[in-house]
This record gives C-alpha cells, structure tokens and sequence, in this order.
C-alpha cells in the first residue's frame, strides 16, 4: 500500500475518532497528493477536521470544508422546506442514506454530501414535481425509472425514490426490498414522515453499498460510514436480526467481512493486521473512488461475458434499460430502434472518450488475467 493510502487512513481514523494527529507524521506527507486522492473519495473535509487539530492549516483542504458545512447547511434547509410541503399535501416521505449518516459524525461537515436522497410517495408524482419546480428546481428527468432527479444551481441535487431498489438490479435485493413499506416506521411529531429502525437502516446502506460494491466499486467513504454507524449503533443492534437478513439478500459474507475490515481499519491509528483477502478488499476501496471506476464495471462484465457480447449489450441494451435512459421510448416502445440510434449519437455527443476508455478497460482485463 503507498504512502498516501496509508496517509488518508491515518487521518480519516483520527477524524473519526477525535484524536490529534502526530504533527511529525504530517509534516512528512505529500499534501497536495493527499487532497487529490481525498477529493476523489469526497472526504476531504473529514481530513482537513483532523489537519487543523494538529495546526495545520492547508487552503485547499480548508476551503473544502467550508464548502462542505456550507452544503449541508443548504440541504437541510432545502429537506425541511419541502418535507413541509409533502405535510401540508399529504404526501409520506422517508430522508435515506447521507442525510442521516452525516448526523452521526462527531462534526458539523465531517461527511461530505453530493446530494439528498428521499423516499416518497410515487403516486404523487407529479404533485411532487410541482412542489420541486416551486422551489426553483429543474427536473433533470422524472418518472423514468424509480428515481425522480431534481438540480438546483450551483450545488443542490436531490434524488426521488419511488422505490429502493429497480429491476435492473439484484433480483435478491429487488424481491426484498419491492415490498419497502413492511420495513417503514411513523415518525413522531409529523403526519406523513417515516424512518427504517436502527437494524433496518444499517441492512439498507450495507445491501446499497453491496450494489455499488459489486459494479463499478465504492470508495473508502462507504468503509467509514459503516464504521462509524457501528461505531455509534453497534452495542444496540440486533446482529441476529441483520444476520438472518442479510442471508436473505445473500450479502451476508459481504457484510461480516465489510464490518470486520472497517474495524480493523478505523478503530485505532496502528491498522490490525489484515490478511490477504481484507487487503485486496481494502485496495478495491482505495482505488475505486466515490462513484467506482469504469474499468472496475468493464472487468466485472467480462467475468461472465465475452466481448463481444458485452459490446452488443452496450449498444442495444434490453427494452427496460432503455425506457430508463430515452424518454420517448417509455411513451412509445416501439420506437425502441429510433431510440438505440438516438442514444448512441447522445453518447458521443456527451462523452466522446467513453468508447476509448471503455476499449482501454478491456486491455487492462486482458493484462490482469495474464
């Protein structure tokens, strides 16, 4: 592992755990390497906490963290406004994931947001949408898929989630999560807003990792929400309950291992020792950033298809993928061919390098398997 892997670990774990960072040991890192490799697993502010303990002020870091608090401030503003909305139109809601993670941090801006995401109501859908453009949002698309998205410049994103999971995933976590509002708890102090208990929570953002785990990757943010959510909510939780869950989803050995690793990582500043499996699944985090990496999403598809037929996949995908991805498809599938052809040009369009770093992917799967 190099130096910085070893350098944002060290002081993601004094972050997390409040501890003053060694003023030596900083001196030594590469900073400016540092926070390249922070921005890519957005944590930059969760280090910068930990540099300003040991008085070291970076602007780069620093800046970040303002711009950090700054966004989560604007993002609660933003939730409580519109959830008053859903409570005057009666419209049920559930905050997932960073909005709830961020809180459990022991600082204000610790956890970086990119945006929020909400369950609600999904025969509400247009009435939510007036509610959002009310607000100043542009719908960047909505009711294609079980994810409504909504962007207001410069830097608010909010996803709507008429369901937690979509067809096009795990058929496991589709099935177990089709039916979510088994799993729902009411709220008190509000009439239409609802929450997942501790244990159903932590089955969520594990099976929601596992998806991303599984693709294209997750960064090291995700290892440290689960740490400090066990952290935090360990001693409470029911473990034979998220065991027998988790087996369900067939995410079981996922989560044991995950949950180990992120102790074993995070709970003191001298790492245990780790064997070869938990430093492989170390380094899959480390290098995967924030969103996953494309060469990770190519290497994956290539376990079980050939090339060829991955390309063919690529460039005609199945008629629900595409009522996702071309509105006019939805409406009339019988333009699915028109639609085949009017994302291709979409995509060349938007990313002209895809194709090429697509290709580069796959030499690198041929180099691996050498």
């Amino acid at each position: 592992m190099s130096s910085v892997y070893k350098d944002l670990i060290y002081l993601l774990t004094c972050s997390v755990n409040e501890i003053t960072p060694d003023a030596e040991k900083i001196k030594a890192m590469d900073l400016e390497q540092l926070y390249k490799l922070a921005k890519f697993h957005t944590v930059r502010s969760a280090v910068n906490i930990a540099l300003e303990r040991a008085n070291v002020k970076h602007e780069k870091f620093h800046e970040a963290m303002k711009k950090a608090i700054r966004k989560n401030i604007y993002l609660d503003m933003e939730r409580t406004a519109i959830f008053s909305e859903f409570e005057q139109h009666g419209i049920w809601y559930m905050p997932l994931k960073g909005s709830i993670l961020k809180d459990l941090y022991p600082e204000t801006g610790m956890r970086e947001m990119a945006d929020n995401d909400v369950l609600y109501d999904g025969e509400k859908r247009n009435e939510v949408k007036e509610i959002m453009l009310y607000h100043g949002y542009e719908a960047i698309h909505v009711g294609r898929g079980t994810e409504d998205a909504y962007q207001k410049k410069p830097v608010l994103n909010i996803e709507m989630h008429t369901a937690l999971f979509g067809e096009q995933h795990s058929p496991n976590l589709y099935n177990y999560y089709l039916n979510f509002k088994r799993l729902m708890q009411k709220d008190t102090g509000n009439n239409y807003s609802y929450h997942f208990s501790d244990e159903d929570f932590y089955i969520f953002m594990t099976a929601h990792e596992w998806k991303h785990f599984s693709n294209s990757g997750t960064g090291i943010r995700s290892l440290l929400d689960c740490y400090v959510y066990i952290k935090v909510k360990g001693d409470s939780l029911n473990w034979d309950y998220i065991t027998e869950q988790c087996k369900l989803l067939e995410i079981a050995d996922f989560e044991q291992e995950r949950r180990q690793l992120a102790r074993k990582v995070f709970s003191s500043v001298a790492i245990s020792e780790l064997s070869k499996s938990e430093q492989e699944m170390l380094m899959y985090y480390l290098t995967a950033g924030t969103y996953g990496t494309l060469e990770n999403k190519v290497h994956k598809k290539l376990k079980t298809q050939s090339k060829i037929s991955y390309f063919l996949g690529r460039a005609f995908p199945p008629m629900g993928y595409m009522k996702r991805s071309v509105e006019f498809v939805e409406k009339y599938p019988v333009l699915y061919p028109v639609g085949v052809v009017y994302r291709w040009f979409r995509g060349v369009r938007r990313s002209r390098g895809y194709v090429s770093r697509t290709l580069k992917a796959m030499k690198s799967y041929d180099k691996k398997k050498l």
